[in-house]
């Protein structure tokens, strides 16, 4: 199958890398499949997935499927003869390495309320010593760092949580990133 890929904004940036090297679109949307669906169906895409582990795939619904998934990863490794960790060397081959984290705090209904505030005004010029190139609030308050490394603050829509995600292109700063972020939300 070939056609559009969609992701929500928490979705490793590898995917953006896999759209470019096989020229399809990828569309971003906010995090949940009550966005990744439409737009899945929309642009006809072969697959839709978010940062939780949730894929959806085209032929199937557009809601995120474990089993599926899990699945068309076990195909692949038995087409492939790789195991697991063959397969992850073989994509960091194609599209670098990226490396991952996110921390949960928990937030009361007032806790919310303020640092709603405080996100409309953080504006950093650099984050761990990468520069800060853009700014999106489609979900939350994410920030495009040199490298290609991103760091996201996400109230949560369904639980009393605020999260911090990054994803960077050396396993150190992970840490370093993450720590710096939510020194910048003052929890």
């Amino acid at each position: 199958m070939r056609g559009p890929l969609v992701r929500s904004i928490t979705q490793s940036a590898m995917v953006d890398k896999l759209g470019a090297l096989f020229d399809v679109p990828v569309h971003r949307t906010a995090v949940g499949f009550k966005f990744l669906g439409p737009v899945m169906m929309e642009t006809d895409a072969v697959a839709a997935g978010e940062e939780s582990g949730g894929y959806a795939f085209r032929g199937h619904l557009p809601e995120r499927d474990g089993i599926l998934s899990g699945l068309y990863f076990l195909d692949l490794m038995a087409r492939r003869h790789k195991d697991a960790a063959d397969l992850v060397a073989e994509l960091f081959d194609k599209v670098g390495p990226h490396y991952y984290d996110r921390v949960d705090i928990e937030m009361s209904p007032q806790e919310r309320t303020r640092m709603e505030s405080r996100l409309e005004g953080l504006r950093p010029k650099s984050i761990a010593g990468m520069k800060v190139t853009a700014i999106d609030r489609t979900d939350g308050l994410r920030f495009r760092l040199d490298d290609g490394a991103w760091a996201l603050i996400r109230l949560s829509g369904t639980e009393p949580l605020m999260r911090i995600y990054t994803e960077v292109p050396r396993e150190e700063l992970v840490a370093k990133v993450l720590s710096e972020v939510r020194e910048l939300t003052g929890v």
